[in-house]
């Protein structure tokens, strides 16, 4: 509720709701329609809290930094994604290689200077 949910964040239940108001915070609504706020929640309302104090930010100011963080959160998961099929297409790239590399291997024919190739074998092994 929101009086326990400012209490934690300790903040104006007032404050709780122009931050909703303002798009910086969506809590859960029961049945009833009462304001419900989850431990994410609370932390969010921290976050705003220490944006705004600690660094002085206003509320637009908040919004960008919220709206960067979140930012960075989904491009950090599309580097891991991306390191994780990069890895995996190396691997593949690797495999087909070394496959390509053993079938050359097994049409290599050795090579014979010119004056040798032309004397028969017998001959060559005398020498």
């Amino acid at each position: 509720m929101i009086s326990i949910a400012a209490q934690l964040a300790g903040m104006h239940p007032q404050t709780l709701r122009i931050y909703e108001m303002r798009g910086l915070i969506t809590p859960k609504r029961s049945p009833k329609n009462t304001r419900l706020y989850s431990q994410e929640d609370v932390d969010r309302l921290q976050r705003i809290q220490e944006l705004t104090t600690e660094l002085g930010l206003n509320l637009a100011g908040v919004e960008r930094v919220m709206e960067l963080e979140a930012e960075l959160v989904r491009t950090r998961r599309r580097v891991e994604r991306l390191e994780h099929e990069l890895e995996r297409t190396g691997e593949a790239a690797r495999a087909e290689i070394e496959r390509v590399r053993r079938s050359f291997r097994q049409e290599l024919v050795r090579y014979e200077p010119p004056a040798s190739a032309l004397v028969p074998v017998r001959s060559r092994r005398k020498a």
